[in-house]
């Protein structure tokens, strides 16, 4: 999982990559859980913090170049 402080040094475009690129193993371990082959369960609770952290400063982000 990233820390914030590394996540609030990466670009708008490093963001979105990254949260694509999270997004899409969301996706893959939601599969893994539903056919009984997910090794870490708790992976999936990584990614989704994290999601949630990279969408959280992409709107503290826009609300700042609003202001």
């Amino acid at each position: 999982m990233a820390k914030i402080a590394d996540l609030k040094a990466k670009t708008d475009s490093q963001l979105s990559d990254q949260l694509v690129e999270l997004k899409r193993e969301q996706f893959n371990l939601r599969f893994q859980a539903a056919t009984g082959q997910l090794e870490k369960p708790a992976r999936v609770r990584e990614v989704r913090r994290s999601i949630a952290q990279i969408k959280t400063l992409q709107t503290e982000r826009s609300r700042s170049a609003q202001a």
